[in-house]
C-alpha cells in the first residue's frame, strides 16, 4: 500500500480509539485482504486464513474489510461460538442456511447431503465430502450475479463438521468469484496448506501512540513502558489493560505484575470494567454470551424468564459491552468469552435453563437439549435421553464428533450405571468414528468401571482393539481384534464376522513383511468359528472361510469355497454388500483369474462407494477399477480414474499409495515417472511394513522394462517375487513377466522355474484367462510347432475374454518367434496386428517393440506417440481427460471436487493451449500425451 494512502485508514485520533485503532500498522494485512476481494470481483476466487492472538486486531481488520467491500460484493459474515462446537454443521448453517433456496439447482446427491446436514431431511448420514461439494455449489450459486465475500471470525470455535467443509471449499476455490476469510487465534491443522497471514503485535512506536490515545491525561513513563512491554503490541491489551488501573497507578508509576497469560489478563481487565454494572445487567450479558445465534427475539424471551427488564439492556449498552440490532453482538469476541468464563456455575445454569425454556423443542431440539444439559447439575434421565436423541440426529447429519459430545454429556447425566455404561460405549464409538480414537479409549476406560452386560464387555474389547489399531497400526492389532471377535461369538455373530474380517485384514496387511504365525492364528480361528462351506450359502461366511483356507491350506484347498463366494457376491443385491467385504471378494476374483467377475465387482464397488458417499473408501475401489480398465486396454479411462483418486487423496489426506498410477505409467512406457513412483511405493511399503507395496513396485517395473526391451532389468525386478508367489495376486502375475524377460536374456533355467510356479497357480483354477496366461508362457519355452499352437490358443482365449492388451502382447511374442525362425511374412502379419492393438490401447513401450520388430522383418513403422507442445497443468489435464470421456462440467466438478465454473475455466485454457474449439477434438488432441508435456 502506498504511504500516501495512510490517511484513508487512520483518519482521526478519536476514531482510532473508537475502533480503527487496531488498524494502525496493518497496511500489509489490509492490502492482502483487499486484493482477495478484488480477485473475487474479477471472477477469480481465493481463501485466506488470518491468525493471531486474541485482541491483536483480527476483528478490526474484518470490520474494515466488510465495511469497504459491502458496496461492491455480497458479504456474508459470522462469528463462531465456543458453545456451539458440539453441534454438527452449526457454523455452516449460520453462514449459508439462508442460501438453501439455491439447493434445488445442485445435483441430487449434493442437495440431499446438505439438507440432511442441516436437519431439513431424514436420510442416512451424508458424506462430509458431498456436504463440502454442496457447500461449494451453494456459494457458487450465491456468487452468480455478484461476487461473494464470506468472513468467519473466531473460526477456532467452529464445530468440526463445519470447519472441515469450509476447509474443503477453501482448497477448491478457483474461478467462482468467491473470497473466503477465516480468522482464528491459531491456525487449525484442518486449514493446513491454505494461504495464511499471521497478524503480529504492533511495533513499539505504534504501540506507544495507541496507548497515548487510549489513556487521557498524563501517563507515567514507567507505567507506559511496563504496559507496552506486557501488551507485546496487542492493540486490545493496550486499550483495555489501562482501564483496570486506578488514576493513582497511572500517574504514580506503580508497576503491574501478573503471571497470567495475556489473553487471560485481557479477559480479567474486561471483567473488571464490567464489575460496576448491576447484577441484572451482568446476568443479561451472560445470557447473550450463552446464546451464540444472536437472535434478539430469543434473548428478549429468555430475559423475560429471568425477570430482566429494559434497564438491564440499557446498562449493558451504555457500558459498550454489546449491541442489539438485527443480531446481538459483542463489541469484541473476547468480551463474550470473558463474560461467560467469569460467571459463577450457578448463574450459567440459570441462563441456560432460561434459554432452554424459550428454545423450540420442535424446530431446534438439539440446541434446546444442549442448553438443558448445561443447566443441569444432578443426573437426570429425561435430559440424558434428549441428548441421546440429539446424538442420533447428529449421526444422521454425519456429525460423528457432535454425536460423541452429546453422548458423553448424556452419560454424565445418566442416573442408572447400566445406562451410563451403554451411553459411554456409544460415545466412544462415535469418537472413534470421528477420528478421536484416543478420546474413545479414555471413555472406554471409564465404562469398564461400570456394570456391563457380557455383550457390552465384548463391545468394549472390540472398540478398544479398533481404536488401538487406528492409533498404532502395529502387529498387536490383529491379535486384539481376534480376541474381540472370539468374545463376540455367541453374543452377536454378525458383528463377530465383521471383526474377524478386520482381524484378517490387519494380519495379512503386512504380507511378506508381516507375521506369518499371526496370519495363521487368525485364519484358524476363522475356520473354527464359521460353518463349513457346504453348510452355508451366505456370501460373507463363504468369503471369510475361503480367505482363511487360502492363508492356512493354500490355493487348491480354498478354490471351491472362493468360487462359491464369488458367485454369491455377484448374485447378491448390491444394497447388502459392504465395501470391506467386497474388497476381499474382488481379491478373490483376481486370484481366480476371473476378469468378468472382477469387472462386475469393481464397477459395483465404485458405484456403491459413490452412491453412499463413502469418499474415504472410494480411492481403494477406484484403484481396483484402474486395474480392470488397464486389463481392458482402456488406459485413457484408467488415467481419468487415477486423476479422480489423486483429487480425493488431496481432499481427504488418504495415504493410499499410487498403485494405479504406477501400473499405468509402466504400461505407458513412461520410464522416468514409473521408476520414480516405484521407488516411492517401495520405500513407503518398507516404512509401513506393507509387503503388497513391494509386489506392486516389482510387478510394475517388470512390465515397464519388458515393454522397453530392457529385459535384464525386468529379470531383476521379477526375480524378487519368486519366493512369494504363494501370496498370489500381483506376485503370481509377475511370473509371466519373468518368463518373458528370462526367455529374452537366455536364462532358461530361471524361465522354467517361473513357468513351473505359474502353472501351479493357474492350472488348478482352470479358467480361460488362467489357461491363456499359462499357454502364452509355455509357448515361449516350447519347440516350434508346439509354440505356434500354444500362441494361437492363448490369443484366441484372450480375445474371447476381451483382454486386448494381452492379445497385443501375445501377438508381439508370436511375431518375434516367427522372425527368429526366418518366417518374415508371417511375422509381419502378427506384428502389424500387435502394433495396431497396442497403439490403440496406448501401451507405447510394447507398441514400440512391435515397430522395432517390424523394422527387423523388413517393414518400416514407428509408433506415433503424439506429444503436445502445450504445457497443460495437472488440473487442466485432469479436467480434459474427464471431458474427453463425455462427462458434463457438473459431473467433472463432482469427480474432481471443484465447481462447474472452475471446470469451464480450465477447459477454456485447455482449448487455447491445444488449439482446438470443441470437446469432440479432445480425444485426438490428448492422444499420446506423456508426462513430459505437463508443467510442474
Amino acid at each position: 500500500m502506498r504511504e500516501g494512502m495512510a490517511e484513508r485508514y487512520f483518519p482521526a485520533k478519536a476514531d482510532m480509539v473508537a475502533g480503527i485503532a487496531p488498524l494502525r500498522g496493518r497496511r500489509r494485512e489490509l492490502a492482502e485482504l483487499e486484493a482477495l476481494v478484488s480477485r473475487a470481483r474479477g471472477g477469480r476466487s481465493g481463501a485466506l486464513v488470518v491468525s493471531g492472538e486474541a485482541g491483536v486486531g483480527k476483528t478490526a481488520l474484518l470490520d474494515h474489510l466488510t465495511a469497504r467491500a459491502a458496496a461492491h460484493v455480497r458479504t456474508e459474515r459470522i462469528v463462531a461460538s465456543q458453545s456451539e462446537m458440539e453441534l454438527a454443521y452449526a457454523g455452516l448453517h449460520q453462514l449459508c442456511g439462508h442460501m438453501m433456496g439455491s439447493a434445488a439447482r445442485l445435483p441430487a446427491p449434493q442437495q440431499e447431503a446438505i439438507e440432511v446436514a442441516f436437519g431439513l431431511r431424514s436420510a442416512a448420514a451424508p458424506s462430509p465430502f458431498l456436504v463440502g461439494l454442496a457447500l461449494l455449489g451453494l456459494l457458487t450459486e450465491a456468487a452468480e450475479e455478484r461476487a461473494l465475500l464470506c468472513v468467519v471470525d473466531d473460526a477456532q470455535w467452529l464445530d468440526q463438521a463445519s470447519a472441515r467443509a469450509l476447509a474443503f471449499v477453501a482448497r477448491r476455490l478457483e474461478a467462482e468469484g468467491i473470497a473466503l476469510v477465516l480468522a482464528m487465534r491459531q491456525a487449525d491443522p484442518v486449514f493446513a496448506g491454505l494461504p495464511h497471514r499471521v497478524v503480529e503485535g504492533l511495533g513499539r512506536e505504534d504501540a506507544c501512540e495507541l496507548l497515548r490515545l487510549a489513556v487521557p491525561g498524563g501517563l507515567d513513563l514507567r507505567v507506559r513502558d511496563q504496559l507496552v512491554a506486557e501488551a507485546r503490541g496487542n492493540p486490545l491489551a493496550l486499550r483495555e489493560l489501562p482501564r483496570a488501573l486506578s488514576p493513582a497507578q497511572i500517574a504514580g508509576g506503580f508497576t503491574l505484575t501478573s503471571s497470567l497469560p495475556l489473553e487471560s489478563r485481557i479477559e480479567q481487565s474486561l471483567v473488571v470494567q464490567l464489575a460496576p454494572l448491576s447484577a441484572q445487567a451482568r446476568l443479561l450479558l451472560l445470557l447473550a454470551a450463552a446464546e451464540p445465534t444472536g437472535d434478539p427475539g430469543l434473548l428478549w424471551r429468555a430475559s423475560a424468564v429471568l425477570g430482566l427488564g429494559p434497564e438491564a439492556f440499557d446498562a449493558a449498552k451504555d457500558a459498550e459491552a454489546f449491541v442489539v440490532g438485527t443480531r446481538v453482538g459483542f463489541r469484541h469476541p473476547l468480551v463474550r468469552s470473558a463474560v461467560y468464563r467469569a460467571a459463577s456455575p450457578g448463574d450459567r445454569r440459570r441462563v441456560h435453563a432460561a434459554l432452554a425454556d424459550v428454545t423450540s423443542a420442535e424446530h431446534d431440539p438439539d440446541r434446546r437439549a444442549w442448553h438443558r444439559a448445561s443447566a443441569t447439575l444432578q443426573p437426570d434421565e429425561e435430559v440424558a435421553a434428549d441428548l441421546e436423541k440429539s446424538a442420533v440426529r447428529a449421526r444422521t447429519r454425519g456429525g460423528a464428533a457432535a454425536a460423541g459430545a452429546f453422548l458423553e454429556r448424556a452419560a454424565e447425566l445418566t442416573p442408572s450405571p447400566f445406562r451410563r455404561g451403554q451411553r459411554l460405549i456409544a460415545a466412544a464409538e462415535a469418537k472413534h468414528d470421528a477420528g478421536a480414537s484416543d478420546e474413545a479409549l479414555h471413555l472406554l476406560g471409564t465404562a469398564r468401571a461400570l456394570p456391563l452386560t457380557a455383550l457390552q464387555e465384548a463391545l468394549v474389547v472390540r472398540l478398544r482393539a479398533r481404536a488401538g489399531y487406528a492409533l498404532r497400526r502395529d502387529r498387536s492389532g490383529a491379535q486384539h481384534l481376534l480376541d474381540a471377535a472370539r468374545g463376540l461369538e455367541g453374543l452377536d455373530p454378525v458383528l463377530a464376522r465383521d471383526t474377524y474380517i478386520e482381524a484378517l485384514a490387519a494380519a495379512t496387511y503386512g504380507g511378506r513383511l508381516g507375521d506369518a504365525e499371526q496370519v495363521n492364528a487368525v485364519a484358524h480361528a476363522i475356520l473354527g468359528a464359521t460353518p463349513a462351506a457346504e453348510g452355508t450359502d451366505r456370501a460373507r461366511d463363504l468369503i471369510l472361510r475361503g480367505q482363511a483356507l487360502l492363508a492356512t491350506e493354500g490355493q487348491t484347498a480354498a478354490l471351491p469355497t472362493l468360487r462359491r463366494a464369488q458367485r454369491a457376491f455377484l448374485e447378491q443385491a448390491p444394497d447388502f454388500l459392504e465395501l470391506h467385504w467386497m474388497w476381499f471378494a474382488s481379491r478373490a476374483a483376481q486370484d481366480l483369474w476371473d476378469p468378468a467377475g472382477l469387472r462386475a465387482l469393481a464397477d459395483r464397488q465404485v458405484e456403491l462407494a459413490r452412491a453412499e458417499g463413502f469418499v474415504t473408501v472410494l480411492p481403494i475401489a477406484l484403484s481396483l477399477l484402474v486395474l480392470v480398465q488397464t486389463i481392458d486396454g482402456d488406459l485413457d479411462a484408467a488415467e481419468a480414474s487415477c486423476d479422480e483418486i489423486d483429487a480425493i487423496k488431496e481432499v481427504t489426506g488418504n495415504p493410499l499409495p499410487p498403485y494405479g498410477r504406477l501400473l499405468l505409467t509402466a504400461y505407458r512406457g513412461q520410464a522416468d515417472e514409473a521408476e520414480r513412483l516405484a521407488e516411492r511405493v517401495r520405500a513407503d511399503g518398507l516404512a509401513r511394513g506393507e509387503g503388497q507395496a513391494l509386489s506392486a513396485a516389482n510387478f510394475s517395473e517388470a512390465v515397464l522394462y519388458n515393454g522397453l526391451g530392457r529385459f535384464t532389468e525386468a529379470v531383476a525386478s521379477g526375480r524378487r517375487e519368486l519366493p512369494y508367489t504363494h501370496e498370489l495376486n500381483l506376485a503370481m502375475r509377475t511370473l509371466l513377466e519373468l518368463v518373458e524377460a528370462a526367455a529374452h536374456t537366455g536364462e532358461r533355467a530361471l524361465a522354467e522355474q517361473a513357468l513351473e510356479q505359474l502353472a501351479a497357480v493357474t492350472r488348478p483354477v482352470g479358467t480361460s484367462y488362467a489357461l491363456a496366461v499359462l499357454a502364452m508362457a509355455e509357448a515361449q519355452l516350447s519347440a516350434r510347432d508346439d509354440a505356434e499352437e500354444l500362441f494361437l490358443d492363448a490369443i484366441k482365449r484372450f480375445e474371447h475374454e476381451r483382454i486386448p492388451i494381452w492379445v497385443g502382447r501375445c501377438r508381439l511374442l508370436y511375431g518375434e518367434a516367427l522372425n527368429r525362425q526366418g518366417r518374415s511374412a508371417e511375422a509381419r502379419e502378427q506384428l502389424r496386428s500387435a502394433h495396431r492393438v497396442l497403439t490403440a490401447c496406448g501401451v507405447n513401450g510394447f507398441a514400440q517393440r512391435a515397430a522395432d520388430e517390424l523394422r527387423a522383418s523388413g517393414e518400416t513403422l514407428r509408433v506415433h506417440t503424439r506429444g503436445s507442445a502445450a504445457r497443460l497443468t495437472e488440473q487442466e489435464l485432469n479436467v480434459a481427460r474427464l471431458a474427453r470421456e463425455g462427462l458434463t462440467n457438473r459431473e467433472i466438478g463432482a469427480r474432481l471436487f471443484i465447481s462447474a465454473h472452475t471446470v469451464e475455466y480450465h477447459l477454456r485454457k485447455v482449448f487455447v493451449k491445444l488449439g482446438i474449439k470443441r470437446r469432440t477434438e479432445l480425444k485426438p488432441a490428448l492422444a499420446g500425451l506423456t508426462a513430459t508435456a505437463l508443467s510442474a
